[in-house]
């Protein structure tokens, strides 16, 4: 079972576009694919139902990867707030259950995390209480801004001392041969003050992406292998 949890130090960092790319890719290596997200923010209401929006980026990519979520609000700000101002309380065995559910019937499992590591989402329990519950490794997402530094280095550290295993980092977004520079600052930087490897990074796509151009993006940009910690004998080409 390859089991993948993926969160980054803010929003807006392309998090739901990556666990989508990874996802598409792994379905099409033969890999009976999930995408679970336990916590989804920012619902959308169509027909009288409630969608969620990042599962339905997926689905929109490949109709056959599986999909679920465990709890919908439809607040934007994080878990403990939308849950509060809905007036349910997010309860980690629920998730628990059905994580297990999917690995019931999936040979890989993304999560994809609603906030950082340290997001809080029910009273005196943050994400970092559910990726501990989980025992699932963390790929974190990071894209080039001001406080890309500090943020990433702050949430593997985190992450390191409590136990979590870390896959890697995965810078995206790239947008301009400007940043090369920037790009390269910060994975000397990430890799010598922390212990976490940069798997690859994605240049900016656009929002009109196609299955196979975000596909070629993915593989040319990020050691998949290195990402679940697996021998892939497609890859080997």
């Amino acid at each position: 079972m390859l089991n993948l949890y993926i969160t980054s130090p803010s929003k807006a960092e392309g998090k739901t576009f990556i666990t989508a790319g990874l996802a598409t890719v792994m379905q099409s290596l033969g890999y009976k694919t999930a995408v679970y997200k336990p916590i989804q923010l920012s619902g959308l209401e169509n027909s009288g139902f409630m969608q969620s929006p990042d599962l339905t980026l997926v689905k929109k990519l490949d109709p056959y990867i599986d999909t679920h979520f465990t709890y919908l609000f439809k607040g934007q700000s994080d878990p403990l707030t939308a849950s509060e101002a809905e007036d349910t309380i997010i309860d980690l065995d629920y998730i628990f259950k059905d994580a297990k559910k999917f690995a019931m019937t999936s040979d890989c499992i993304i999560l994809d995390g609603e906030g950082g590591i340290m997001t809080p989402i029910a009273h005196e329990l943050q994400n970092i209480d559910l990726i501990n519950k989980l025992q699932t490794p963390v790929l974190f997402v990071v894209t080039l801004n001001e406080n890309s530094i500090n943020n990433i280095l702050l949430s593997i550290h985190c992450a390191v001392a409590n136990g979590i295993s870390i896959n890697g980092v995965v810078i995206n977004n790239i947008k301009s041969e400007e940043e090369n520079k920037k790009l390269t600052t910060l994975i000397r930087i990430i890799e010598e003050y922390s212990d976490a490897k940069v798997l690859g990074m994605l240049r900016h796509l656009g929002k009109n992406i196609t299955p196979e151009e975000l596909m070629t993006g993915v593989l040319n940009g990020i050691d998949i292998e290195s990402v679940f910690n697996v021998k892939i004998a497609k890859l080997d080409f």
